[in-house]
């Protein structure tokens, strides 16, 4: 009998897929995290999958996440709350209070906003450097070239610790040499973790060394119309 195509159905075929490509490649499952990416998915559409036992979710914009995850949060407190989108440096003071890992820091002076919040909160949320691998001048990130430099400044001046590195390949190319610069880049400055792979290219970037993947779609189903 075949299983309903619910998101929790769903959900359970992603894992495996992750835990798949992550044995191919000698690596242990566990060390990937999954990150259900929830951006324009209601509560209700997030409930079964909480229900399931996932407590790791990704919105892109901080106004959004607002006006969902406090309930859910107090519902249930050892959810993770990751921000995969752009974030303007005002909203630094509200990210900060919010999510537990900020995967999009791209400039100084959102890193000159973070480090201030950080310092007033007490309140340090895990961070990662987003790197425009595609260098596409519409995508945000910092260019390959001055990823050594940026993460630098991050450390020296604004004292902040980075945990990772973000990208978002280009639509139009191969996903792999992107994953494979953003693992080279993380090496060569000490960086452990790597932010990359989505719905349609997740278990290439686990093979490539990927320890967050941002899966939406694949989980909750299409999109609902903006």
């Amino acid at each position: 009998m075949t299983a309903p195509d619910t998101s929790p159905t769903r959900l359970a075929a992603v894992r495996e897929a992750i835990a798949r490509a992550a044995r191919e490649e000698g690596r242990d499952p566990a060390e990937v995290t999954l990150v259900a990416v929830s951006k324009t998915f209601g509560v209700d559409d997030i409930l079964p999958v909480l229900e399931a036992g996932h407590r790791v979710f990704g919105e892109n914009r901080v106004q959004e996440a607002k006006a969902k995850w406090p309930t859910l949060k107090t519902r249930s407190p050892d959810i993770e709350l990751h921000l995969i989108g752009p974030l303007q440096s005002n909203k630094a003071r509200e990210a900060v209070a919010l999510f537990d890992v900020i995967h999009t820091l791209d400039r100084p002076s959102l890193a000159e906003a973070l480090a201030k919040e950080v310092a007033a909160s007490g309140r340090g949320p895990r961070l990662f450097v987003q790197v425009n691998t595609g260098e596409e001048p519409q995508k945000a990130g910092v260019a390959p070239g001055e990823a050594d430099a940026f993460l630098a400044l991050i450390r020296e001046r604004y004292r902040l610790a980075v945990e990772g590195l973000m990208c978002i390949p280009p639509a139009d190319e191969p996903p792999s040499p992107h994953f494979a610069l953003l693992a080279t880049i993380a090496r060569r400055n000490g960086l452990t973790k790597l932010s990359m792979g989505m719905s349609g290219d997740f278990e290439q970037a686990v093979m490539l060394g990927a320890t967050h993947v941002r899966v939406g779609s694949a989980i909750f189903g299409h999109r609902p119309p903006l």
